[in-house]
C-alpha cells in the first residue's frame, strides 16, 4: 500500500537518496528543499503540511553544520544550526502528530548524527543541535508509547555528501593536507575506515519506517561500524 513520505532536505545528498528508496518501495514523496519549505519558520511548516496531506512517513532529515572552536563560535552560527537541526525537526514533528495520532498510525525519523551522543571538537553548535534532535525523539516517543506511532533516529557518522566535502576543504585550508588525506581523516573517526554512503543510511531510514518496525520506538540507530555501542 503506498504511503505519503516527506523527506525535509530531500533535494540532495542524503535526502535525495532517502526519497529516491521510498518512490522505489512505490511511496509517493514530498522531498521539500528549504525554498517549498523552511524548516525554521512555524507558520511556512504549518502551510506546508496542511496541503500535504495525511503524511504517514516524516523523514527529519533538513540539516546544517558549521566548524570552529566554542570561543570562535558566533551566536549566528550557535542559532543557525540550532534552528535548522532542532527546531526543525521539533515544527515538523508536530505538525504531523495530530494526523497520525488520529489513525494509530505513522513513523517519524530523524537524520541526526553520531555528534548526537559524543562530543567532537570545533563543533559545539552541531552536536549541541544533533543532542537536542535525538532527545526530541525521545520524548516524542514517550508519549507515543502503545499507539500506532513512533519516533527515532538514525545516527551516521560522516556521509559523502556535499557537507562532508566542505568539512574535507575546511581540513584542507587548516593543514594544507591533499583532498585524500583530508578525506581519510574524517573517514578515520568510524570503525568503518571510510565514508558511509547516502544509500547506507536511506536504507536504516526505511528500516525504521517500515510496518514491520512498530516495536522499535524511542532509538537512536548508530551507523558508524561500531565504534558508539549503546
Amino acid at each position: 500500500m503506498s504511503r505519503l513520505v516527506v523527506v525535509t532536505g530531500g533535494t540532495r545528498g542524503i535526502g535525495a537518496a532517502i526519497a529516491a528508496r521510498f518512490r522505489d518501495a512505490g511511496d509517493e514523496v514530498l522531498a521539500p528543499g528549504r525554498a517549498e519549505c523552511d524548516v525554521t519558520d512555524e507558520n511556512a511548516v504549518s502551510e506546508y503540511f496542511a496541503a500535504a496531506g495525511p503524511v504517514d512517513v516524516l523523514v527529519n532529515n533538513a540539516g546544517i553544520s558549521s566548524s570552529a572552536p566554542v570561543s570562535r563560535t558566533t551566536l549566528d552560527e550557535w542559532r543557525q544550526q540550532i534552528d535548522v537541526n532542532a527546531t526543525g525537526a521539533f515544527l515538523c514533528t508536530r505538525a504531523v502528530l495530530p494526523g497520525m495520532r488520529s489513525r494509530d498510525s505513522g513513523r517519524i525519523v530523524t537524520v541526526a548524527s553520531t555528534a548526537s551522543h559524543v562530543g567532537y571538537r570545533y563543533t559545539a553548535g552541531y552536536t549541541a543541535s544533533k543532542h537536542a534532535a535525538a532527545g526530541l525523539m525521545r520524548a516524542v516517543a514517550a508519549e507515543l508509547a502503545g499507539t500506532g506511532v513512533t519516533a527515532n533516529a538514525v545516527c551516521p557518522a560522516f556521509v559523502r555528501t556535499d557537507m562532508t566535502a566542505t568539512s574535507v576543504a575546511r581540513i584542507q585550508e587548516r593543514t594544507g593536507r591533499a583532498s585524500s588525506e583530508a578525506e581519510a581523516a574524517l573517514a578515520s573517526a568510524s570503525p568503518l575506515g571510510r565514508l558511509l554512503e547516502p544509500g547506507e543510511v536511506a536504507f536504516a531510514v526505511s528500516f525504521l519506517a517500515a510496518p514491520e518496525a512498530a516495536a522499535i520506538n524511542g532509538q537512536t540507530l548508530v551507523l558508524d561500524g561500531g565504534g558508539i555501542q549503546l
